[in-house]
């Protein structure tokens, strides 16, 4: 018999801490709108705190004061706690580290926590638990249909879970948080990186304390040698796209939907005969994304060492640099806020906002002298080159831990005779 099949399946709320309230849900409505946030003070969590890559999101945190948190304190979760979407992205779920810079939190009205019983189940292992597909599609499954799909606090306490003892619980968590400290670790570096490449970037260009910029003499409000132009003097746009009859057997798909702010989740394979009609622009090296609908929302990723494959929508004006042009230059450019003003300024459409492609041709850049741009690109490439690399470091571990953990859970995969295996790249990593 596999070791699996004697793990017992329990419902969660056996694995609650005995204390009251150890499974609650968030205020009601009116005890808890927006015009309680404060600059400062204890912070709420919500949807946007639970991402899908970390245990918990301290951006965007809003705030409440100590006096309403007080009047909360139904509504708490602390270090080590539970965090369960109850409405909207349904199997979202969060940890509260231990070492968190905050004591206690607010739960939102469309979250729920639980406090574990150390004795019975370990905080980690459950958090790993409900991240299984299998889980997210059980959950799903059992939701209340009626309005948005949602789940309540019945429904959590009755989530059935398999539960190892705890102290295989506490080996298969630290397996995988082994791959997501790597992972952390890797993000904090990207985080520095991109840090120092935008200060250069402003200290140079926005502050104007570039190399011997003491003994620059300055003509119409501008450095000598500098010039405001049109973007289609230094760059292409929607430069190259699919040709009939040269169609690809597949490709990596990147639709308006997975481009954020200098962020892209790199899409899976599909057969190219199951791509949409709008699946065109070829992406290149150096190739900057900026998605032409809502401009307000800054969609726009630079694009490094891609996939021969990858493939834009015809939403993006994909944004390729000329010969002589450097695109670490050319991206910051074209994504400061007055370069996204202009965007937004000829967009057309109140609910539907879209830039044409000839606008952002015709859109107004600062250039810089040349030995200047060169010198600029000189030191910020190695930079981006070293985010793109542990980028791609950071989506191989991602694939690994999920290959390991529904074999982990289910018992398939012997815990104690494992042996993590790391790309010789990763190693010095994982040994530190």
């Amino acid at each position: 018999m596999n070791s699996f099949l004697a793990w017992p399946i329990v419902r969660l709320e056996t694995l609650a801490a005995p204390e009251k309230g150890a499974i609650a849900g968030g205020p009601f409505g009116s005890d808890l709108v927006s015009t309680d946030y404060v600059s400062e003070g204890v912070p709420v969590i919500r949807g946007v705190n639970l991402p899908f890559n970390a245990k918990l999101s301290f951006d965007n945190l809003v705030f409440v004061s100590e006096s309403k948190s007080d009047a909360l304190y139904l509504n708490i979760a602390r270090p080590g706690d539970l965090v369960f979407t109850q409405r909207g992205t349904l199997g979202q779920v969060g940890l509260i580290p231990q070492d968190s810079p905050y004591p206690r939190y607010v739960i939102s009205q469309s979250q729920m926590k639980m406090t574990v019983d150390p004795s019975k189940a370990d905080p980690l292992y459950l958090y790993y638990y409900f991240r299984l597909k299998s889980t997210v599609q059980y959950i799903e499954n059992h939701a209340l249909q009626s309005g948005v799909p949602h789940i309540n606090l019945g429904i959590l306490r009755k989530l059935e879970v398999v539960a190892p003892p705890p102290k295989v619980q506490r080996k298969i968590a630290a397996i995988l948080g082994t791959y997501d400290d790597l992972i952390a670790n890797n993000q904090r570096r990207i985080t520095l990186l991109e840090s120092m490449a935008d200060e250069i970037y402003r200290e140079w260009f926005v502050r104007m304390r570039f190399p011997a910029f003491e003994n620059t003499n300055w003509v119409k409000g501008l450095p000598f040698g500098w010039t405001e132009i049109e973007l289609s003097r230094v760059a292409d746009i929607n430069k190259e796209s699919i040709r009939k009859g040269a169609e690809p057997d597949s490709i990596r798909y990147v639709d308006i939907g997975v481009v954020e702010t200098h962020h892209m989740t790199l899409p899976d394979e599909i057969p190219y005969s199951k791509a949409p009609g709008r699946a065109r622009r070829r992406v290149h090296h150096g190739d900057i994304l900026w998605s032409s609908v809502r401009p307000g929302n800054r969609a726009y990723y630079l694009v490094l060492d891609p996939p021969d494959n990858l493939i834009a929508s015809t939403g993006f004006a994909v944004i390729s640099p000329k010969p002589s042009t450097p695109f670490s230059y050319l991206y910051r450019a074209v994504t400061t806020g007055s370069f996204t003003d202009q965007m937004v300024a000829v967009a057309k459409g109140s609910a539907y906002p879209a830039t044409s492609f000839e606008d952002f041709a015709r859109a107004k850049i600062i250039w810089p002298s040349q030995s200047l741009l060169d010198r600029f690109h000189e030191i910020s490439e190695p930079m981006l080159m070293e985010v793109t690399a542990l980028q791609k470091q950071n989506r191989s571990l991602g694939r690994l831990r999920n290959s390991l953990l529904p074999r982990l859970i289910s018992g398939k995969l012997k815990v104690a005779h494992l042996d993590i295996q790391f790309p010789p790249s990763m190693r010095e990593d994982a040994a530190a």
